[in-house]
């Protein structure tokens, strides 16, 4: 009788351990992992979450900037830490979505591996051109390309990232070939589409932005659903190919295994901090916008999933096979 007594109360207190530490989490500092420099645009909008982060959560949440090929260097180091609640990963769909679907073999398993906590926003591209190209939509650049084929070149970083992936669509959707010219460093490639050098470019909004404003560049187009906030004049894809979307998204991730109070915890206080006005703008000027419908693990477990699917489908029509 004693022995189960004190089964009893070894579980018990046990389960008042494990409550008690739940409910004191976080009692350290945190990493949010970044799989790009500081300064660049991911790098930015990882901190301005996580400076809200640490004053809702009475912790620091340390921005730990892990750059490397296509999302490799920092993806190993959340797939390889502790599942304790205090490493996150500030993740794109490159390293969720489109790596396992254009890389045979990775060091890591974008299924097995993490755990989703919360969706951040979506990042469409622009597709750019220089301003002596004539040519004001993508429609006049489909009749372009057909009408002198072989005479017009987009600046990639290359046929396996965003831009190239996009690039090798518009190409096929033109009806006539628009050659790729992939740089290893993507700067390059802008600076040589606003020299003449190319005639196209596709980039992201932030960092289009002072280019379109000033008339370097002209804006033909645009990758979202929808036209968006602050740039309504410039038409969607879809608007030519209905039904088309081509996003870049980020989302926080934590490594399999990690107790749930602290991914509920987390995603509860992303949420709060993605509805918040100021954030919202701040990250409108930096060309994402959240989606309340995917802010919870569930929510974002789903559109990982739907997401897989789409472009799997792109991937296919585009002809990029696993490599």
């Amino acid at each position: 009788m004693l022995s189960v007594l004190r089964t009893v109360l070894m579980l018990a207190a046990a389960a008042v351990c494990g409550l008690v530490q739940a409910q004191d989490w976080p009692v350290k500092p945190l990493r949010l992992v970044v799989g790009f420099a500081p300064g660049a645009q991911p790098d930015i909008i990882a901190r301005v979450i996580a400076d809200r982060l640490t004053r809702a959560l009475g912790q620091q949440v340390i921005v730990d900037n892990r750059p490397g090929t296509a999302n490799l260097v920092a993806a190993q180091a959340v797939k390889h830490a502790a599942p304790d609640g205090y490493t996150f990963f500030f993740a794109t769909s490159a390293a969720i979505i489109t790596n396992p679907l254009a890389f045979k073999t990775l060091p890591y398993d974008a299924v097995r591996d993490f755990a989703p906590v919360s969706f951040v926003g979506k990042s469409g591209f622009f597709v750019l051109a220089h301003p002596d190209l004539p040519v004001k939509n993508l429609a006049e650049l489909f009749a372009l390309a057909k009408a002198k084929p072989g005479t017009l070149s987009f600046a990639t970083d290359g046929p396996r990232n965003f831009s190239g992936m996009l690039a090798s669509w518009v190409s096929k959707a033109s009806g006539s070939p628009i050659l790729q010219v992939p740089y290893s460093v993507m700067p390059q490639g802008l600076q040589d589409t606003l020299a003449g050098r190319t005639q196209l470019v596709i980039l992201s909004i932030a960092p289009s932005t002072p280019h379109v404003k000033r008339g370097a560049l002209r804006a033909l187009a645009v990758s979202t659903a929808k036209r968006l906030p602050g740039w309504e004049n410039v038409p969607t894809i879809a608007e030519t190919v209905p039904g088309f979307e081509f996003v870049g998204w980020f989302g926080v991730v934590a490594p399999t295994g990690t107790p749930a109070e602290a991914v509920q915890r987390m995603s509860k206080e992303l949420t709060t901090i993605l509805r918040n006005p100021e954030v919202v703008q701040r990250l409108h000027t930096l060309g994402n916008f959240p989606d309340e419908s995917a802010q919870s693990p569930a929510g974002f477990d789903q559109l990982i999933r739907s997401e897989r699917v789409y472009w799997a489908k792109l991937l296919k029509e585009i002809g990029i096979e696993p490599e």
